[in-house]
């Protein structure tokens, strides 16, 4: 990631910065729309109507420049940093050419420009992958680095919920048919592109609401401006224009309208760091807001693909026996659960695996018939669900297995029985596999006030054990995709701000309707088109990421939001008396920085409010501490470090540069 201090990134964002003088561009933020009216005014009051040396209002009319500049700069920064972002991107993308389908089965090179939405192309070993799409025949090693910035490769194959692919990533082994699923400059390294760069044009609502009230605080200021020169007028106090339109820029709230769009474009570049695609400002803000996740169990907490786990044999059996009728019904079966039992027997019972195949006829799995397996000769191997292979042997599994079996159920796996002719061999154990870190992400969203339910198709008895395992609470078994539906929009009907995390076509309706829907880059296209933010490394863990993102960047809004209009009311009471004590001396009890001079006091001030925007430009990128805490102790502890810390800054900043500007003598 580009160094937010790097000579590249201050050249252009001081270039961008001086683009931002344009009156019409300043016009979508109006506290520095003002403040640069301001500085025009002081400055043609300074050039023309001030005669003789006039360095007050020189310094003045500068000094209110530099704040615009200031403020346009922390913009311009996080822009400069977003198109540094989106070009690297551009040049990282690899332009390729596309072995085409044809209607005759043949394959035609095209260019990546012919290609378009529902077209078939063929991807070899150590060729790039056109464009989005998914995988309808076959199984590769993919190479994501190029998106997800992670070396590990991973496994793409045919139906599965692990099939869509991504336009640049690299086929490391295997041949697949990819049907493409995105029409030409609409693919997913397009759309972030277009996403990083178009950041700085969407606001929130909560910006926007933000920035109505920032705009109602600076008319209430002018108002009280315009009441000092009338104030003034009858007391016969001649205050200048230049002093005037000072004490207003001081007085408004410019240090959070200067930072106001750097925090929110700052947020996306946060989860761009971490791998999480977000769609708009708005799913980055909504993350802040959340209290209720529903998650999908199926490769979202757990893997996504069972795993052999154990086999048992029937009392009238022996063990190669059975590992033979496992290896050779799994042998063909190209499925994430087939790859597991036949690497498990291999792992486990090197000793049984029959070294010299046979020839057979495979069998392969329906859903009527529920089972797979091979003939080999006048023999029937089948592999399949428990009721499946009792129909076919015609007589029910033996206690012993029923009980075995009744075991596996309950530690949340699912047996498989295996079956050689009209005899029962045994069960076989296949158990999906939670994911890491899962209980302690749950504790913290615990412990931020974050109820978590998980939602899964499984029976209850399985969906209880992986709960358990996960570290949740809740969960809902036997859940349809409809039902999925149904309970986002009850939570929300109650007042809940819902996420949805998912990987399959059966989660998209659920994901669309969250308000944050979080979808795997692993899972289905259906998935990530459904979901407003997508999450590239598909771990769940990185929901507490964006979540903690999403608060910090509330919390960042909100403290800066407290700060200046903290400094605001400290610069009121510190500047005021310091105005009117030559005019009224019983007042100077009041002047409690004993600030020299009127135009010492201003000049202080105007320095001081200029300065403190470049300097809270770090915090606003890095965002304030985010504190697994509920809301309520987190806005408390805010309110005692930036609302006590924005009231005490000015009064040692301004006093400080008062103190210098005296000792200099160039006021």
């Amino acid at each position: 990631m580009t160094n937010l201090f790097s000579k590249k990134i201050l050249l252009h964002a001081f270039g961008a910065s001086l683009k931002k003088l344009n009156p019409f561009v300043l016009l979508h933020n109006p506290v520095i729309f003002i403040t640069q009216v301001g500085a025009l005014i002081t400055t043609f009051e300074w050039l023309f109507l001030i005669h003789g040396p006039s360095p007050f209002y020189a310094q003045i009319s500068i000094w209110l420049w530099l704040t615009v500049l200031f403020a346009n700069f922390a913009e311009s920064v996080a822009e400069v940093r977003n198109q540094a972002q989106a070009e690297s991107l551009r040049h990282g993308r690899v332009e390729t050419s596309a072995h085409l389908k044809q209607e005759d089965g043949s394959y035609k090179t095209v260019s990546l420009e012919a290609l378009k939405k529902g077209d078939i192309v063929r991807v070899r070993k150590g060729e790039i992958i056109p464009s989005d799409g998914e995988v309808i025949d076959g199984m590769a090693s993919v190479d994501e680095s190029s998106v997800t910035g992670e070396s590990e490769p991973v496994i793409r194959a045919a139906g599965t919920d692990h099939s869509s692919v991504t336009g640049g990533t690299k086929v490391l082994s295997d041949e697949i048919l990819v049907k493409i699923s995105s029409e030409l400059g609409n693919s997913f390294l397009d759309r972030m592109i277009n996403l990083i760069e178009s950041a700085k044009r969407r606001k929130s609502p909560n910006e926007v609401a933000l920035t109505i009230l920032l705009s109602g605080l600076t008319f209430v200021f002018l108002v009280v401006v315009v009441a000092m020169q009338v104030f003034g007028k009858y007391f016969q106090i001649d205050f200048s224009v230049t002093m005037l339109v000072a004490l207003l820029i001081c007085l408004i709230p410019t240090t959070i309208a200067g930072l106001l769009s750097a925090i929110g474009i700052a947020g996306i570049n946060r989860l761009m760091k971490r791998h999480v695609l977000a769609m708009s400002g708005q799913a980055v803000e909504a993350a802040g807001d959340i209290d209720v996740i529903l998650i999908d169990k199926t490769g979202t907490i757990t893997v996504g693909h069972r795993h052999a786990r154990a086999l048992s044999c029937d009392p009238k059996v022996d063990m190669g026996t059975l590992v033979r009728a496992a290896y050779l019904s799994s042998l063909h079966d190209q499925t994430d659960e087939g790859r597991s039992i036949i690497e498990y027997l291999e792992n486990e019972y090197k000793d049984y695996v029959p070294e010299e195949l046979p020839h057979m006829e495979v069998i392969p799995f329906t859903a009527q018939t529920r089972m797979s397996g091979v003939d080999i000769a006048h023999e029937k191997i089948r592999k399949g669900s428990l009721s499946a292979i009792e129909k076919f042997v015609g007589h029910p599994l033996s206690d012993t297995l029923k009980e075995i079996a009744k075991g596996y159920a309950e530690e949340g796996g699912t047996p498989l029985a295996l079956a050689d002719n009209k005899k029962i061999l045994g069960v076989i154990l296949l158990k999906d596999v939670v994911k890491h870190g899962l209980s302690d992400l749950f504790v913290r969203f615990r412990a931020m006030g974050i109820r978590t339910v998980m939602m899964t198709g499984d029976n209850p008895i399985t969906a209880k054990t992986i709960a358990k395992e996960a570290g949740i609470a809740d969960f809902l078994a036997d859940v349809s995709p409809e039902e999925k539906l149904a309970t986002v929009k009850k939570m929300q009907e109650e007042g809940h701000l819902v996420a949805m995390t998912g990987d399959g076509v059966n989660d998209a309706p659920a994901l669309a309707h969250a308000n944050l829907g979080l979808a795997m880059n692993s899972g289905t296209q259906a998935a990530k088109e459904a979901g407003n933010m997508i999450d590239l490394d598909s771990h769940p863990t990185k929901l507490f990421e964006i979540i903690e993102i999403g608060r910090q960047m509330l919390m960042t809004r909100g403290a800066l939001t407290t700060f200046s209009v903290a400094n605001d009311v400290a610069k009121y009471f510190a500047i005021i008396p310091a105005i009117l004590m030559p005019f009224f001396p019983s007042i100077r009890a009041l002047n409690l920085m004993a600030l020299k001079t009127p135009k010492s006091a201003v000049l202080s001030a105007v320095i001081f409010n200029a300065l403190i925007i470049p300097v809270l430009i770090p915090l606003a990128f890095r965002g304030v501490k985010m504190i697994p805490k509920r809301a309520l102790l987190i806005l408390r502890r805010n309110l005692l470090i930036y609302g006590l810390g924005g009231v005490i800054l000015p009064f040692i900043g301004i006093k400080g540069i008062d103190l210098i500007i005296n000792a200099i003598g160039r006021v």
